[in-house]
């Protein structure tokens, strides 16, 4: 698998996606879910290939700016390969979620998600820090065009709180990964870039404490995690249903890599000093998130708040420093891209075909869309955590791992999944049960568009649900470069 070679893609389909406009207006949405679904089988194909020497699916290095110690490394292991074909699946939900709803400057909407996604891409491959560091910018510009410029009501205000909590928490990290370079070179006499080379970085402790702060306090306003959270709710509510799709499937998850492939390997000691403060986040994120989606009217608001309670208990598996809780994040991690992914598609839907996204202005719509209903149904059992589905699986591994490390965080956060049974029925009794509202006029169900997005992600979380080895047997191999035994 070349990775450079599928961002590559990304980044050109983007620029054709952009000229194609001119052609047909429809056509840069094919240009893109094509893009997309060339690039999900790609990925496929590398993972049943299997692993290279090393457990990795890909291995590039090009010389960059040698003087400084800089290249281009970008490595695929099997925690990238999961992120990646997540991230490429997603993109093809949100090109379909967002296939009638955009309809001014569509190649300029296409072309910003692709070359969102080739940032992505980069951040989940790159193993040289300045290279990261690159990705990390390159994904947040186009992110911010697309709730600035095709979002809803407040859509500036909420676009620029989004780019500046993410930037001054990049550029935190920015000073961390200087510093960690200088002091390795002061120590070593080599200035170097490369992961692994710095993972040999000799620091003391008060340093090594402070630049793991740097990283962790700009993953965690990317995860997003209490008290970092505030740009969330706003983001997903203005923007449109692709980049909520985006947002909630892959860009968070960008911060839990960080957490789980820089944080707690590049600073194990102080990681593992810092355990009680990053659990007790987690939870203060489960529990407020839970509460503040139950207290929500807005459907998109609800669900955005329900991100930061699910991504909480990513905080609290990694935190555990054990096996379970481990693969109990990435689980989790991935189930979450998912379930929460379709949920942001149907508020869409829902605002396309009511022009509000007030629950109170529903009830009763399963009766005037019937496959609505059904779907969401399904997608709101999974996000609580129902058994036999990816985010059951998650969520208890990540108790099991906790439970090891403190039962009374456990407690709390097992807590959490009740909130989260309430505030999910909750929606689903606001928006699709009950008595219909007479002020709705009847309503266009799913079509075949649609359902094959939401029939994708459906067969995806019942496979994870019931067999889960595949991916649990993807993160054995990199447990050891994490300081966890499998």
């Amino acid at each position: 698998m070349n990775v450079l070679l599928l961002i590559c893609l990304l980044l050109a389909a983007g620029l054709v996606a952009w000229a194609s406009e001119r052609i047909r207006p429809n056509l840069p949405n094919w240009v893109a879910l094509t893009t997309f679904v060339l690039a999900t089988l790609w990925v496929v194909f590398a993972w049943l290939s299997g692993p290279h020497e090393g457990g990795l699916y890909a291995e590039q290095f090009y010389s960059w700016i040698p003087r400084f110690g800089i290249n281009v490394i970008l490595k695929v292991d099997g925690l990238s390969l999961m992120l990646i074909g997540l991230t490429m699946l997603l993109g093809a939900v949100a090109v379909v979620s967002s296939w009638t709803e955009t309809t001014t400057r569509r190649g300029f909407f296409q072309f910003n998600i692709l070359w969102v996604m080739a940032g992505v891409v980069g951040v989940f491959s790159a193993f040289d820090l300045f290279l990261f560091f690159f990705f990390w910018e390159v994904m947040l510009i186009p992110m911010y065009f697309l709730i600035a410029i095709w979002g809803h009501e407040d859509r500036s205000y909420a676009s620029m709180k989004f780019f500046l909590f993410t930037q001054i928490s990049g550029l935190l990290m920015l000073v961390a990964i200087v510093a960690l370079v200088w002091i390795h070179y002061s120590t070593h006499g080599v200035l170097s870039f490369d992961y692994h080379t710095l993972l040999g970085a000799e620091l003391d402790d008060s340093v090594a404490r402070l630049l793991m702060l740097g990283f962790f306090v700009a993953f965690i306003t990317k995860l997003p995690s209490v008290p970092l959270h505030t740009w969330l709710p706003d983001a997903h509510t203005q923007a449109p249903t692709a980049g909520s799709v985006i947002l909630a499937g892959i860009l968070l998850k960008t911060g839990a890599y960080g957490i789980v492939r820089f944080v707690v390997t590049l600073f194990p000691e102080a990681s593992r000093d810092f355990w009680i403060y990053g659990m007790a986040l987690g939870v203060a994120s489960i529990l407020y998130g839970g509460f503040m989606a139950y207290s929500q009217s807005d459907f998109k608001r609800l669900v955005a708040y329900s991100s930061i309670a699910h991504m909480g208990f990513v905080l609290v598996g990694v935190y555990s420093f054990n096996d379970l809780g481990m693969q109990g994040a990435i689980v989790t991690m991935i189930a979450h891209g998912f379930s929460t992914a379709a949920l942001f598609m149907m508020a869409g839907a829902l605002q396309e075909r009511l022009h509000t996204r007030e629950m109170s202005k529903m009830g009763g719509l399963w009766v005037k869309a019937p496959r609505m209903g059904a779907v969401t149904m399904f997608f709101v059992i999974a996000s609580v955590g129902m058994p036999g589905l990816g985010n059951f699986i998650g969520e208890f591994l990540v108790l099991l791992g906790a439970f090891q490390k403190n039962v009374f965080l456990t407690i709390c956060a097992a807590i959490g999944i009740v909130v989260a049974a309430v505030y999910g029925l909750s929606l689903m009794q606001r928006s699709f049960q009950g008595t219909p509202n007479p002020d709705v006029p009847e309503m266009r169900d799913f079509a075949f568009r649609e359902m094959s997005a939401m029939i994708v992600l459906m067969v995806a979380l019942v496979w994870l649900g019931v067999y889960p080895q595949h991916v649990l047997s993807m993160t054995d191999a990199i447990l050891p470069m994490l300081g966890v035994a499998p």
